[in-house]
């Protein structure tokens, strides 16, 4: 089956990911992170961006089945979570009447400098760790965050965190790996989103 992806859901093979995804996801081998050679249980879903809305809907369709399988799902939302965070700062008010008289560069620095991704992103995911009983971590919103929180500075940070369950991102662009440039996420498919080689493409994953 994961010879048909290419490594990547694109319209022609979007078909078959449903059931690829539920096969391994709710497999044994997968929860219980069996054949990473001790490495991070980190898994990379990427699909082309014109698919999201497509995407979400499998999230859904995916979660179900896997609640019906008596697999506990935690679908952490990047975005909807750093709204979270900008309101528990008492930010979000402020955000939204000045978004509009400020370029891009300052609203830009405003979210970062509110929304670090050591110091609060990453241990606001771990309290949602934390307080839920789950078997897998699914991480979706990438692209709305982007640029104020970037996929390979959330996974270095999470790494140290999330060890102890398998975890997978939904990720708008590609996961390439070559001899030249190493392995690197590529963000809407143009947009180089720096170096990280520890995830697992799991459109890759043989069921």
């Amino acid at each position: 089956m994961a010879g048909k992806f290419n490594s990547v859901l694109t319209k022609a093979n979007f078909r078959d990911a449903y059931t690829h995804l539920t096969d391994v996801l709710a497999s044994e081998p997968f929860r219980n992170m069996e054949g990473l050679n001790g490495d991070i249980p980190f898994h990379i879903c990427p699909f082309e961006p014109s698919l999201q809305n497509d995407i979400n809907l499998l999230i859904k369709q995916i979660t179900n089945y896997l609640i019906d399988a008596q697999v506990k799902v935690l679908e952490v939302n990047l975005y909807d979570l750093v709204i979270e965070l900008c309101k528990e700062e008492g930010d979000w008010e402020w955000l939204l009447e000045n978004e509009a008289s400020i370029s891009k560069q300052e609203f830009k620095e405003e979210i970062q400098g509110i929304i670090d991704t050591k110091t609060i992103l990453i241990p606001a995911v771990v309290k949602k760790m934390s307080e839920n009983t789950f078997d897998i971590l699914i991480i979706t919103g990438v692209g709305e965050v982007y640029p104020y929180i970037r996929s390979s500075n959330l996974l270095e940070n999470l790494q140290i965190k999330a060890k102890e369950k398998p975890t997978i991102m939904f990720y708008p662009g590609q996961y390439k790996h070559s001899v030249e440039k190493g392995t690197s996420l590529v963000l809407f498919g143009t947009l180089e989103d720096d170096k990280y080689y520890r995830a697992f493409n799991i459109l890759d994953r043989a069921i």
